[in-house]
């Protein structure tokens, strides 16, 4: 099935179960083999049936090709708990210097980041972490695609993830409703202060973490079924 899938459809048009065995028949025994190892949790689950890892990163810029993972900040959600006792953060020792602007908002030095972990021990932790666990994320386009490149440069393979995006949630019910927003609702700190949820200091990766964490839980309480709100209703 795997050298037929491989020889006749193009990749981006499989499912991420394909994709999963298409790259797990390549990928060298280590943490990303681990992962691949694992199915995805079926869209037909409600999410009380799984556990989550929300993540966030912080990064030295906005291009995944040209820049670099800078931290990664996660935390273990299970049965509608945030599991802090499981929170992990680590940053992440980068090639350069680091520009002012992007110290500004992350708050991370130069000096800390030298002292920071290698990119391979770093996502070895964060994959076997994962294996078997749907990602949360707010604004999945920042955090699939430097997790793709970073797997690409530490691998050379991309593999697949399955991710639910808060941002991607809201907006969607937004546009069902046909009610207009300013797109700036749409941030984290901003959605979470209309659901009533205590501010964060933004831009430390675990505390964004949480944070995404903590707005899911809150969206699927208001406006789905709460912890028997399926997957496939949230991708």
């Amino acid at each position: 099935m795997v050298n037929v899938l491989k020889r006749f459809v193009p990749k981006q048009l499989l499912n991420l179960e394909q994709q999963r065995l298409l790259c797990l028949a390549k990928a060298p025994s280590g943490a990303l083999r681990d992962y691949l190892s694992v199915p995805f949790p079926t869209k037909q689950a409600s999410i009380k049936d799984f556990d989550i890892l929300s993540l966030d990163f912080e990064t030295t810029g906005m291009n995944a090709v040209k820049d670099q993972l800078l931290s990664i900040g996660c935390v273990v959600m299970a049965n509608g708990k945030i599991l802090l006792g499981t929170s992990h953060h680590q940053i992440i020792r980068t090639n350069g210097r680091l520009q002012r602007d992007n110290v500004a908002i992350h708050q991370i030095t130069d000096t800390e980041k030298e002292l920071g972990a290698e990119l391979k021990s770093t996502l070895d932790r964060l994959l076997r972490l994962m294996a078997g666990r749907v990602i949360l994320v707010h604004f999945a386009r920042i955090e699939r695609t430097f997790l793709q490149q970073a797997c690409k440069i530490v691998y050379g393979i991309v593999p697949p993830f399955l991710m639910l995006d808060t941002l991607a949630i809201i907006k969607r019910r937004f546009d069902q409703k046909d009610i207009y927003y300013d797109p700036s609702y749409l941030r984290l700190t901003n959605i979470r202060t209309t659901l009533g949820l205590p501010g964060y200091h933004a831009h430390n990766a675990l505390k964004d973490a949480i944070a995404t964490g903590e707005l899911l839980l809150a969206e699927l309480n208001q406006n789905h079924q709460g912890m028997d709100t399926k997957l496939k209703a949230l991708l």
